[in-house]
This record gives structure tokens, C-alpha cells and sequence, in this order.
């Protein structure tokens, strides 16, 4: 059931919830909808896990765990655990950093780059569909919403 019908039955009652609370619930159904569809559609690897690839791509230098987890927000041992699944289909490997031996640099390898290129009609085809109708100020706002609520968030951590 797509969440336009969830809100539009009467399975569920959001006359009383605040628009607040209303948009984080939202976010994670939306978020549990696409994370399935995504799985789906990828087959070979899971949402999360190729989620990783594109922020180990985006990184200008093949980044540690410490520093994707921060990128990805979540904690490293979850992180590891994603990394260890893309390693074991051999999408990822570790690498000895040549400054400090200590760290392990993650780098994507020649099989997880031509999985991408196998894949990348097929995901610029889900975005078009996705935000179809949907205006680049309307994308901007989202964006500097969840900007200013995610602050907000770490401000309360702290």
C-alpha cells in the first residue's frame, strides 16, 4: 500500500498528530517503502549496501570506516557489517593506508564499478520516475529542512 492510500483510509487516524510528528513518521515509511523497492530492483546487493558504494565513490580519497560511517550516520559496527557483505561479493576491499599504517582505507573494485555502470540506466529511470512532478525548489526546501532538522537533532545530543 503506498502511503497516499495509508493516509487516505481509515485504518489510521492523523487528525490529532502535529505536522511535526506527522513528517517524521513520513520520512520513515517513505524510507522503509524505497529501501524495499531499491532491494528489489538491485537484486545483487541491498539498498544500504549500495547506498555505501555511493558514498565511498563521492569521497575524494577512498575513505576509513570511522569517516563513512559519519558520512553514512550510522554507527561503525553497522557500518563494518554493510562493509563486510560488499567485501564478501567482492564490491569493496580493504586497503592498507600509506600514511598511517594503522588505518584501512575502503576501496571500491573494478567489479563493483562495472555493476554500477550495468545498473546506471536503470537508477537514473527510478529517479526520473520518483520525483516526477516534483519542482527543484520543492527538493531544495526538502533539503534545507531536513538540513535544519538534523542540527537541531545534534544540537539536542549534545
Amino acid at each position: 500500500m503506498i502511503i497516499e492510500d495509508v493516509i487516505q483510509s481509515d485504518m489510521v487516524e492523523f487528525s490529532e498528530v502535529p505536522s511535526n510528528y506527522y513528517l517524521l513518521g513520513l520520512l520513515s515509511a517513505f524510507e522503509n517503502r524505497f529501501q524495499a523497492m531499491a532491494d528489489n530492483a538491485m537484486q545483487e546487493i541491498s539498498w544500504k549496501q549500495f547506498f555505501a558504494i555511493i558514498c565511498i565513490n563521492m569521497c575524494k580519497e577512498p575513505p576509513t570506516l570511522r569517516e563513512l560511517s559519519d558520512i553514512l550516520g550510522s554507527s561503525h559496527q553497522n557500518v563494518k557489517q554493510i562493509l563486510l557483505k560488499l567485501e564478501n561479493k567482492n564490491f569493496i576491499r580493504f586497503q592498507t593506508d600509506d600514511a598511517d599504517k594503522r588505518k584501512q582505507r575502503i576501496v571500491l573494485t573494478d567489479y563493483c564499478r562495472e555493476f554500477c555502470e550495468r545498473n546506471d540506466e536503470m537508477s537514473k529511470s527510478i529517479m526520473e520516475k520518483m520525483f516526477d512532478e516534483v519542482t527543484e525548489k520543492e527538493v531544495t526546501t526538502t533539503i534545507q529542512t531536513i538540513i535544519k532538522i538534523e542540527k537541531n537533532l545534534r544540537r539536542y545530543e549534545g
